[in-house]
């Protein structure tokens, strides 16, 4: 089939190009048409080591010959183990168990029943703008937009939301901006859902579809501090900062706090179906067996992909490149910042950077966000926007990008701003 059969594919899927995509090399994107374009969405963070990354190829193919599934609650196999020995390398120490799934909403639900079982306690708290996925569960679970909610409520009960510290949003210093969300947080626990019901926290390290927004320091600290006073489980959710995202193996890492489960997908196998709760022995050790589990997760396959990518990753000096590319990306943009007002705020780590378009009077100027992502797309650059309104756009570059790369992007959202009269 070489035409695109629109009324054959549900139109449930929101379209963001109509590229029929050839191949994919590096930061590469190849259309059926020939026209090749900068990627700088990594199928939306997944494709950290660019793509198809000749070593994770390579375990592919050769994992494929020899065993495509061995169903987990049947067998073990070797690229799950071989998946384990390296995830302990990059890991907290304290996080020694594992259990594997196919994507992030499966993760995080996975997590959340984790934690309930652990502490046989009902009771959520998440974050606003959070995205945690889109099944049942995950759907009560995320706030980032109404698109993922709207039409399917009632929710699951017991998920209540407090405020993240998007200090840019209030208007606030940082200082100010932890104390109030730190404050909400404790109110959350006298006034809705009380210490003894609260299973966990669940929280972005980095806010992702929420807006790229990167909590000031202390208030990852904070929260670890209330989840300590009241034995509430702290849950990072990596699924998108994690993998070398932001220039460390894990977004938490820069804050300084330990989680006590952590989700992974995402980046973990270079584009193969893999996702991950990796948690402490013994709260693992209180998941009631058979209470869950999966036909897929843990696939030979997939797990020989994210294997090979830790290993690629760590081999090539990606989370250093991350950090260099980064820096030259917050630097350039910045500078474009004072050159374009639209430009209302940068901000990031590593290579997880927003830059969110507001107007003059600091209402979010979606129209603009999106013409720029159009106009950069007719020119051979693939950008994303988040955020509820959409008006913030996203740099996901991958973490091989080289620096001929991201000026090669850097001057076609230069030319796209120009062109847009922004």
């Amino acid at each position: 089939m070489t035409t695109i059969p629109e009324s054959l594919v549900s139109p449930v899927w929101s379209r963001i190009t109509t590229i029929l995509a050839e191949r994919g090399e590096g930061a590469y994107l190849y259309g059926a048409d020939g026209t090749r374009y900068l990627d700088f969405t990594c199928g939306i963070g997944v494709t950290n080591t660019g793509h198809a990354h000749p070593k994770v190829v390579r375990a592919i193919q050769e994992q494929a010959a020899k065993l495509l599934h061995g169903q987990v609650n049947i067998v073990y196999h070797r690229p799950l183990l071989e998946l384990i020995d390296e995830l302990r390398t990059i890991v907290p120490p304290s996080l020694d168990a594992f259990f594997f799934s196919n994507s992030g909403a499966e993760a995080v639900e996975g997590a959340v029943k984790l934690a309930r079982h652990a502490t046989k306690r009902p009771n959520v708290i998440v974050f606003q703008g959070s995205f945690h996925g889109r099944t049942g569960m995950t759907m009560a679970l995320t706030t980032s937009k109404t698109i993922y909610r709207a039409g399917y409520q009632p929710l699951p009960s017991g998920a209540f939301v407090a405020p993240y510290p998007y200090a840019y949003r209030y208007g606030w210093t940082a200082e100010e901006t932890v104390a109030f969300c730190l404050r909400e947080v404790e109110l959350l626990l006298q006034t809705q859902t009380a210490p003894w019901e609260t299973a966990a926290m669940l929280i972005e390290p980095v806010l992702g579809e929420g807006g790229y927004v990167v909590p000031p320091p202390g208030f990852l600290s904070g929260l670890r501090k209330l989840c300590d006073a009241h034995g509430i489980l702290l849950i990072a959710d990596e699924i998108q900062s994690g993998m070398g995202r932001t220039g460390e193996w894990f977004a938490i890492e820069h804050f300084g706090v330990r989680p006590d489960i952590m989700t992974v997908a995402k980046g973990i196998a270079s584009g193969l179906p893999l996702s991950g709760v990796i948690a402490r022995r013994e709260l693992m050790d209180a998941w009631i067996p058979g209470s869950h589990g999966g036909t897929y997760g843990g696939n030979a396959v997939a797990c020989a992909a994210g294997a090979a990518t830790i290993r690629a990753m760590r081999e090539e000096g990606m989370l250093e490149n991350a950090r260099r590319m980064g820096a030259l990306l917050m630097e350039r943009l910045r500078a474009m910042q004072a050159e374009f007002p639209i430009i209302g705020d940068v901000r990031g780590l590593g290579l997880m950077i927003g830059t969110e378009f507001t107007t003059a009077d600091g209402k979010p100027a979606k129209d603009a966000a999106k013409a720029v992502v159009k106009a950069c797309l007719e020119n051979g650059l693939m950008l994303l926007t988040c955020g509820a309104w959409d008006n913030t756009v996203r740099w996901i570059p991958p973490l091989i990008v080289t620096e001929a790369q991201v000026e090669e992007a850097l001057a076609i959202f230069h030319t796209a701003l120009t062109a847009c009269n922004l």
